[in-house]
């Protein structure tokens, strides 16, 4: 992949691909740190992702990794992450409906979190899901089920009217 394919690559799939990491770890400063990572990552391999079938799923996994590596670190050092000290940046708050399904993801399982959003917001198949994660079809189709289930209980009305 030569330096103007690579651009043109991260142009049309960087927004994608934070909000994708964003509705998987429910933290935006933190899915646009690990996808920019996977960039940097993935122009180190270049060569590599010319010859891979699907560059943008190299780079979500990547960056899916490193969220988790993070979290990992984070959790065991007990101490506030570096981007606490840098100053606030200011952005355009999310559409309601968009929060509360993110916050609805946050309740679910993460194997079943992780399906919805590849399947669903990345709009993978059943298939690629599966080559992704690493899991037997059958195993996403249920985790599918059981998700969208959980996610229809969480997003109901009466869900919401039971907590107030």
């Amino acid at each position: 992949m030569d330096e103007q394919s690579f651009d043109d690559f991260y142009t049309a799939s960087f927004q994608r691909l934070v909000g994708q990491l964003y509705a998987m770890i429910g933290d935006r400063d933190e899915a646009q740190d690990c996808v920019q990572e996977a960039f940097v990552r993935a122009w180190a391999h270049r060569r590599k992702l010319d010859r891979a079938a699907h560059p943008e799923a190299w780079v979500r996994t990547t960056a899916y990794r490193l969220a988790v590596s993070r979290w990992r670190r984070t959790t065991r050092s007990r101490r506030p992450a570096d981007r606490a000290l840098a100053p606030a940046v200011t952005t355009a708050p999310p559409d309601e409906s968009y929060v509360a399904l993110v916050s609805a993801l946050r309740q679910l399982p993460e194997t079943q979190r992780q399906a919805l959003v590849l399947h669903h917001v990345c709009d993978l198949p059943v298939v690629d899901v599966a080559r992704e994660v690493g899991v037997p079809e059958g195993t996403v189709k249920a985790r599918l089920s059981r998700g969208r289930v959980a996610l229809a209980a969480l997003l109901s009305p009466e869900e919401g009217a039971s907590h107030v």
